[in-house]
């Protein structure tokens, strides 16, 4: 017997409110007696779309006229009382902490007291001292760190990422099988890994025509008939799940002053998408989509230009724009179409694939991160190498692990486990259901993006749950574990202060200060995709057992 429900949807005109207190709202609101389900968030339009597509709710004339400042609060309860009481909770709440901050945890740091005026201090005392200690214990040994560790960052810093091209996976890296699947993080087979990097494998698989259903692909996973291999070891990128199958279109970046090269796959957009999991019709469609009619016309523009364009040019705009390159990249995006402009009508592209292509890109803020990941990817790599350099060459995070790799030693991945984000979620959902910290986009922060520049970004904070103190103190914590400034990405509300540049493994041990990543989140069960963003510290793990085979 199906049991009556009852549905409303209402929205408050302008009655912006940050989203953990909207998520608390909806928690109070789903605790009552006969309420089966609450969504409470921004009109902003990817809520409209998870609101609507995925919990299936109806508003009145489809949402038009909706603004990101208007809140939305849908129920399902068992009855008219038990919907009536639920959206009484929710303006409840909503009234009695409207334009508060309070007290929360932000990456390595814990925000307490007055709300205006906020302390930061270390969330994790510091551990190893003797390890970093022995590193340090001669002055000269002391001097030979520093020499190595201002040649990594000048290299770092003296990178030059150019996006030169782009083309199939499979052409770019000549060892790639037919059955060769990159990833995210470090090194893991399939027994290990999370619901979203299995789903990501699934679709890819489906994509390549190397499965005949999902159940096939998980099967010739099983028995070993892929081959997976982390992404950052062949410089080929992706964000989340970061699968990359060797026909799927990528980027190329190459350091006009060094000559490596890295690649990153191109953004899917929104919706179902492969990164999160996904690997339904709609997704393996999207790829193909990718591959026959985007590629072409991409490869077509570059090539169209006066000369490839300069990346860390573009992220250092975008920067200045309000962008911190990782997770907010609506000026990066606005910046690389407006590169590509004229060069999109020159080309002898069919114009109905061109308008599509354009399109495509202007509904997906994140197409400029698969370029500043490459770009990252570069300076980072540049970097690597050098004997006795204790820098941070590599952050990557695969949903079950974490790891690091150093200049000083190489390819050698130091492991921990990934850690649970703390962040801010869509409506309807819950910590319990989240992944563990996921994606490759981590290269950015490596760099001083990201994470490191989240001062830049304040408008950020309504996705992760900051506000524009947090970030500022985010921002100036970051020095204490790095060794420079960079030269290229300046803050604007710091005074046009270079951003933390060249993670010390040393000062992560010494200080206890992690390095701060900002995120999305993942749900943990393949194909959900996302249902948040936050913030997110790694283990320490990692950095000490780095210490320890620097030290010898």
């Amino acid at each position: 017997m199906t049991r009556a429900m009852t549905e409303r949807v209402e929205v408050r005109r302008a009655a912006f409110e940050d989203p953990l207190t909207l998520l608390e709202a909806s928690e109070r609101a789903r605790a009552l007696d006969r309420v089966t389900h609450v969504a409470v968030g921004m009109a902003t339009g990817l809520n409209l779309v998870i609101i609507t597509g995925r919990f299936g709710y109806e508003f009145d004339a489809g949402g038009a006229g909706l603004t990101p400042d208007d809140v939305l609060i849908a129920v399902r309860a068992e009855d008219d009382g038990a919907a009536a009481a639920a959206i009484a909770e929710v303006d409840a709440h909503l009234a009695e902490h409207r334009g508060e901050r309070r007290v929360r945890d932000v990456g390595p740091f814990t925000f307490m007291g007055d709300p205006r005026n906020r302390v930061a201090t270390p969330a994790t005392g510091g551990a190893g001292d003797a390890i970093a200690d022995a590193l340090d214990r001669r002055r000269a040994n002391a001097a030979r760190i520093a020499a190595a560790n201002d040649e990594a960052v000048r290299r770092m810093q003296d990178a030059r990422p150019f996006l030169v091209g782009a083309g199939p996976a499979a052409d770019l890296m000549p060892d790639m099988g037919s059955t060769t699947f990159f990833h995210a993080g470090p090194p893991i087979g399939w027994e290990e890994m999370s619901g979203p990097m299995r789903g990501a494998i699934v679709g890819a698989a489906l994509f390549e025509g190397v499965a005949e259903d999902p159940d096939d692909a998980v099967r010739r996973a099983e028995v070993g008939d892929f081959e997976f291999i982390p992404g950052h070891e062949r410089a080929a990128l992706g964000p989340m799940a970061g699968v990359v199958s060797p026909s799927m279109p990528m980027w190329i970046v190459e350091n006009a002053n060094g000559g490596n090269r890295a690649h990153c796959s191109f953004s899917e957009g929104l919706g179902e998408m492969l990164r999160f999991g996904a690997y339904g019709p709609v997704v393996v469609e999207r790829l193909r989509w990718m591959r026959s009619v985007m590629l072409p016309v991409m490869q077509q523009a570059l090539a169209a230009l006066d000369g490839p364009l300069d990346l860390r040019d573009l992220c250092a705009q975008a920067l200045e724009m309000g962008d911190e390159c990782h997770n907010r990249n609506r000026a990066g995006t606005s910046l690389f179409m407006r590169a590509l402009a004229s060069a999109l009508v020159r080309i002898e592209a069919p114009s109905q694939d061109v308008a599509a292509v354009a399109d495509f890109v202007a509904l997906s803020d994140y197409t400029f991160l698969n370029l500043s990941m490459p770009a990252a990817k570069v300076m980072a790599d540049a970097a690597s190498a050098v004997e006795g350099s204790t820098i941070v060459t590599t952050m990557a995070r695969n949903g079950t692990e974490f790891g690091i790799r150093t200049s000083g030693t190489g390819d050698r991945w130091f492991t921990g486990p990934s850690q649970q984000i703390d962040g801010c979620y869509l409506p309807g959902y819950q910590p319990d259901v989240a992944n563990p910290d996921l994606g490759d986009s981590a290269i950015t922060e490596t760099v001083g993006l990201g994470g490191f520049a989240l001062a830049g970004a304040p408008a950020l904070g309504h996705y992760i749950g900051t506000s524009a103190e947090d970030a500022v103190r985010a921002t100036l914590t970051m020095y204490d574990i790095t060794c420079a400034e960079s030269d290229h990405f300046r803050i604007p509300a710091l005074g046009f202060r270079g951003t933390p540049v060249g993670i010390d493994v040393r000062k992560v041990v010494e200080t206890g200060v992690l390095p701060l990543i900002d995120t999305g989140i993942a749900h943990r069960e393949a194909g959900v995709g996302v249902i948040g963003g936050g913030i997110v510290r790694p283990p320490l793990d990692p950095f000490v057992t780095a210490i320890r085979a620097l030290a010898g």
